[in-house]
């Protein structure tokens, strides 16, 4: 009703969310500084999974469609000082990121190798994303 009455044409709804897995542990957003550097101490060496959902809705009310698309990636890490650590951390980037990087970030210089997806890693897969746009015939 209100998309009619401020005269918007029916859109389709995206979200994404990013998790960063090591093993069966899940390394969320850090809680601080000290949280932040143990989680890059854990990734310190190691390969993780990046895991991507997305998720789209389409259609207009009382008739509504949802799809969902995952996307796994594989990141390994070199080896990290404690200084790289820290000075990543007082940088501030690591804050409101699964597992306390951003891949787009000085953090890249870290990434020995990937598995998959670089949209997927930054949290928006990018082919993901363009097949549920299709599977609800939007043109992108």
């Amino acid at each position: 009703m209100r998309l009619k009455k401020r005269g918007l044409p029916l859109a389709p709804i995206l979200c994404s969310d990013t998790t960063v897995v090591l093993g069966r542990r899940i390394l969320g957003k850090p809680s601080d500084a000290a949280d932040a550097a143990a989680t890059l101490a854990l990734l310190s060496g190691k390969t993780h999974r990046v895991m991507t959902c997305v998720a789209l809705a389409w259609g207009h009310p009382g008739k509504v469609t949802e799809a969902l698309a995952t996307s796994t990636s594989r990141v390994r890490f070199a080896a990290l000082s404690k200084d790289q650590i820290d000075r990543y951390v007082a940088s501030g980037e690591p804050f409101g990121k699964a597992g306390a990087y951003a891949i787009q970030s000085a953090a890249a210089a870290w990434i020995a190798h990937i598995e998959g997806s670089y949209s997927g890693i930054m949290g928006l897969p990018l082919f993901e994303t363009a097949q549920l746009l299709k599977q609800a015939q939007f043109n992108y």
